[in-house]
């Protein structure tokens, strides 16, 4: 077997939980609910139809115990609307893995062709899954005598139960017959343990259609996302936490790696609605709260302006980054020196992202992309290096003596009396100079640069930051 192609020995975390899944035609009010029960505004609402394409993942904690939650994409049944396959199969593959089965309707619109279809294809199901049958939209008593109609019943799952996810009307009540039917199943909520590993937040950016999609699914070994040609099928953030065993020296290392597959990042100009600007508002957001980004450039089209801030976006919040030049099995050339030809290319193009290592993979075939998790982990580690000082003195003087300071502006030459790290994630040292003087620019890049090398930052930005004071 190819090592290229090795499968990422990663698991999803948490599958020790029972899974509900919430599964409805479009607009149905399923991404409300998913929100509502989570008690967080994870999933993106709106009126449009077909707003959640990829299933979405949260936890519910009830009476103190916790199960897994899936929210999917509306469905609705016509083989016109753009992307309905994928959405219908990752519907089937949440409901084939759920203990409980959240059946959304819409109580003011009353029952639909496609809903029927939709339980259709549940009870062709080679499990048997329970079937909570809910009335969405339910706001006061006049909506909920409607479902006295007798259509309603037509389902075979009963009369369904009304609740209002817009304002909590019955949520409760619905939680508490999903949590009571749990309680029957083999796996039952259960309360997990705080985890002992650090989560390390790690965000996946790129434009549409870069595939960032298809990369995520080959790091996690799932095709969780939906993946597609057409540009910004990944609408919000979609959070994946998984273990990442490895080992080093005969010890053995869990890591807890949260992946999240951002909205593709397009130019002001060309972003189509209110929709989508949401999701990109969203990506931002995730790369405020990220500490690596694995930024995702397709090799067909590896520069861009859009691409270039981006880049300038990770450094203003001091990102670790690795760069994924992903479709490389699309190359004509892929000898070594056309790796490194385009390596110059980039580190000239995104001048920003001088400190980023650079991986060729394919999200479509894998190659490569089981690399990618050693290197999260490497990144991760030189975030949280904290020198000694001892080491940062010797490291200092040898620094002077092969280059002596520079002076910026005025006419004193500056002196370096000391410097030491006062923060980790990312690292950040102080540098105390003599004061009345200034160092240029130039002499920190040196001292960066070297330090990089003999401390082994991968990946990393290290801030320096001058202090003047008297000797």
């Amino acid at each position: 077997m190819n090592n290229n192609y090795m499968a990422t020995p990663v698991e999803i975390s948490l599958q020790e939980l029972p899974v509900v899944a919430i599964i409805g035609r479009t607009n149905v009010g399923k991404s409300t609910l998913f929100n509502r029960f989570i008690e967080e505004k994870k999933a993106i609402t709106s009126p449009i139809a077909g707003t959640t394409r990829t299933t979405n993942q949260g936890l519910v904690i009830w009476r103190g115990h916790q199960f897994r939650l899936i929210d999917t994409g509306g469905l609705s049944f016509d083989e016109h609307v753009p992307l309905e396959a994928e959405i219908l199969a990752q519907t089937k593959a949440a409901a084939e893995i759920a203990d409980v089965i959240v059946f959304v309707t819409d109580a003011t619109a009353g029952l639909m062709p496609q809903e029927k279809e939709l339980i259709a294809v549940v009870r062709k199901m080679k499990r048997r899954v329970p079937v909570i049958y809910v009335a969405n939209k339910v706001d006061n008593e006049r909506i909920e005598k409607l479902l006295d109609d007798p259509e309603w019943l037509r389902m075979g799952l009963g009369k369904p139960i009304p609740c209002s996810a817009t304002s909590g009307r019955n949520v409760g009540d619905v939680i508490d017959i999903i949590y009571k039917q749990l309680s029957k199943s083999s796996k039952k909520p259960k309360t997990i343990k705080e985890p002992t590993s650090e989560i390390v937040n790690i965000a996946l950016i790129g434009k549409p259609n870069v595939g960032k999609s298809s990369v995520f699914n080959q790091i996690i070994g799932e095709p969780r996302a939906i993946v597609s040609d057409i540009a910004h099928t990944t609408r919000e953030p979609y959070d994946t936490l998984v273990s990442y065993t490895s080992e080093t020296d005969g010890k053995t290392k869990k890591s807890l790696f949260n992946f999240i597959d951002t909205a593709g990042i397009r130019r002001k100009s060309r972003v189509g609605g209110g929709l989508e600007h949401t999701g990109i508002a969203k990506s931002i957001a995730t790369v405020a709260k990220s500490e690596i980004v694995l930024f995702v450039i397709d090799l067909t089209d590896p520069f861009s302006i859009q691409d270039r801030q981006l880049g300038g976006l990770f450094e203003k919040h001091a990102k670790s980054v690795i760069i994924l030049v992903n479709k490389w099995d699309l190359a004509n050339d892929n000898s070594d020196q056309a790796r490194n030809d385009l390596k110059k290319q980039i580190y000239s193009y995104y001048p920003h992202l001088y400190f980023a290592p650079i991986l060729f993979v394919s999200g479509l075939s894998g190659y490569r992309v089981h690399q990618t998790l050693p290197l999260i982990e490497q990144v991760s580690e030189a975030r949280r290096t904290m020198v000694p000082d001892e080491d940062i003195r010797k490291f200092m003087q040898k620094m002077i003596r092969l280059h002596k300071p520079v002076k910026g502006k005025g006419s004193r030459l500056p002196e370096i009396l000391g410097m030491q790290q006062i923060a980790t994630n990312p690292p950040v040292f102080e540098m105390l100079i003599k004061e009345k003087t200034s160092l240029h620019r130039s002499y920190l890049n040196f001292i960066e640069k070297h330090m990089r090398e003999e401390f082994n930052f991968l990946g990393t930005p290290i801030i320096i930051k001058l202090t003047k004071m008297k000797r």
